[in-house]
């Protein structure tokens, strides 16, 4: 099993492994592109967020500056827009529903690591190296995220959801609802 099937099967895997330092530097070189890019360049950007992303419906729009790891593993839903400074860690499959709404420093996270230091820290090869496992999150449709939410790995949001700004959702949403806090909690049905 590659170091990249491990990641996507939730396993712990090396992070320098040189296919994905490969994706790493493709990703930041379309990233690099992308963010320096003139606004009203509608065709270039959809061309590089193609190259980037594992799929994008139509009428996406993301703003710059945007960054993410990998961006293959991000698919995004029709009419999705996606506000400045966002930052999707894609170590693992990332999905965003149709009709989002993602507001300004969201943070979306699937790569995490063993809470304990002597779990964390391994020995490879005569240097320190640490453990990482990730795990997707899905984002239904008609979702609103606030500003500056974080968003934990493992985590599924539900559809017709509205996430309250500075929020960190550690666990799942079900649909049809306003939720917000740290940690994010259920307000009410909407």
């Amino acid at each position: 099993m590659t170091e990249k099937e491990k990641m996507l099967a939730g396993e712990f895997y090396d992070s320098r492994d040189q296919e994905l330092l490969n994706m790493y530097h493709n990703a930041r070189s379309l990233l690099k592109k992308y963010n320096q890019l003139d606004s009203e360049l509608l065709e270039e950007r959809k061309v590089l967020l193609n190259l980037l992303f594992d799929k994008i419906g139509q009428n996406v729009w993301i703003e710059s500056p945007f960054f993410c790891d990998y961006g293959e593993n991000i698919s995004i839903g029709e009419n999705t827009f996606i506000n400045t400074n966002c930052m999707f860690l894609d170590n693992n499959k990332i999905q965003i529903g149709k009709n989002g709404l993602i507001a300004p420093y969201v943070q979306i996270y699937t790569a995490q690591h063993p809470i304990k230091a002597s779990d964390r820290l391994v020995n490879q090869n005569g240097s320190t190296a640490y453990l990482t496992q990730s795990l997707p999150v899905t984002i239904g449709d008609n979702v609103w995220i606030g500003g500056n939410t974080v968003i934990s790995p493992g985590v599924t949001i539900g559809n017709n959801v509205t996430i309250g700004a500075g929020s960190v959702v550690t666990k799942d949403v079900p649909n049809n609802v306003l939720a917000f806090g740290n940690p994010c909690k259920i307000i009410r049905t909407l």
